[in-house]
C-alpha cells in the first residue's frame, strides 16, 4: 500500500464550538482527534488542526484577475463536480462571499472556478474547481 504525502496547516479559531459546527456541518469535512483546544479535520484529503486562539491576520493584497484577495488564506482545489456541490451548499447555508462562486480565466489555460469566504473566525478560505487534475497545472 502507497502512502500518498498529505499537507497539514494548523491554525487558530476563536471559537472552537463554531468552527466544528461550520467544518462539519457546512463544508462536510470528517473530524479527527481533538481535545478541549483543538480539532483535527480532514479538509478535503488533507489535515487542517483548528487551535483555540486568536486567529492569524490577514488583508486583501493579493491580485488575481481583477481581484484582491485576502492573504494569506488556506483553501483547496477540487473537482469540479464537488466544488459545484459546495457552492450550492455554502449558498443555502448564507455564507457570506468574498468572491462569490465564479469562473475565472475562463477559455485560458488554467480556467477555473472559484469563490472565497472565511470561516467564523475570520480565516479566509478559497475553493477552486477544475474540469481535470491537468488543468490544475496548465500554464
Amino acid at each position: 500500500m502507497t502512502f500518498k504525502p498529505l499537507f497539514h496547516l494548523a491554525y487558530h479559531v476563536d471559537d472552537l464550538d463554531a468552527a466544528a459546527q461550520f467544518y462539519e456541518e457546512t463544508l462536510g469535512c470528517r473530524r479527527g482527534r481533538s481535545t478541549e483546544t483543538w480539532i483535527d479535520y480532514d479538509f478535503f484529503g488533507h489535515q487542517v488542526s483548528l487551535h483555540r486562539g486568536t486567529p492569524f491576520a490577514n488583508a486583501a493584497t493579493g491580485k488575481v484577475g481583477d481581484h484582491m484577495v485576502p492573504m494569506p488564506h488556506l483553501g483547496a482545489v477540487l473537482p469540479l463536480p464537488l466544488w459545484r456541490e459546495l457552492s450550492e451548499r455554502l449558498t443555502e447555508a448564507g455564507t457570506e462571499f468574498i468572491i462569490p462562486p465564479s469562473v475565472r480565466f475562463e477559455g485560458q489555460p488554467g480556467e477555473q472556478w472559484t469563490m472565497f469566504f472565511r470561516d467564523p473566525a475570520g480565516n479566509p478560505i478559497e475553493l477552486k474547481g477544475f474540469a481535470s487534475e491537468e488543468a490544475v497545472w496548465a500554464a
